[in-house]
């Protein structure tokens, strides 16, 4: 999905890899990170992504805020939100997997 991404939105100038740093998730850099939860994401020219991924008894849950900063954010976000569901739950199978192997 990702690679998808990057090939359609490549003419508008958005970023393919996230902002350059070497503590990331994939394209996404970590803003924070403690025992409990993970908090990653960055603004780009279209909107702001921020998600979290926390652990708390056993559970793991996933949040995702976004700020769309103009219409290509409104209309970015109109189109990635079908799949957004089965990119989320693709995350969760992938934390799951990791924690089942720790």
């Amino acid at each position: 999905m990702i690679n998808i991404r990057n090939v359609v939105t490549t003419p508008f100038g958005l970023l393919k890899d996230g902002p350059t740093t070497a503590n990331k998730v994939r394209l996404f850099p970590i803003e924070s990170e403690n025992d409990d939860e993970l908090i990653a994401g960055f603004n780009d020219k279209h909107l702001d992504f921020r998600v979290s991924v926390m652990s708390q008894n056993g559970r793991i849950s996933l949040a995702t805020w976004v700020h769309r900063n103009n219409i290509a954010g409104q209309i970015y976000l109109k189109v990635i939100l079908p799949f957004h569901i089965l990119i989320s739950r693709n995350a969760l199978a992938r934390v799951r997997a990791v924690s089942n192997d720790l």
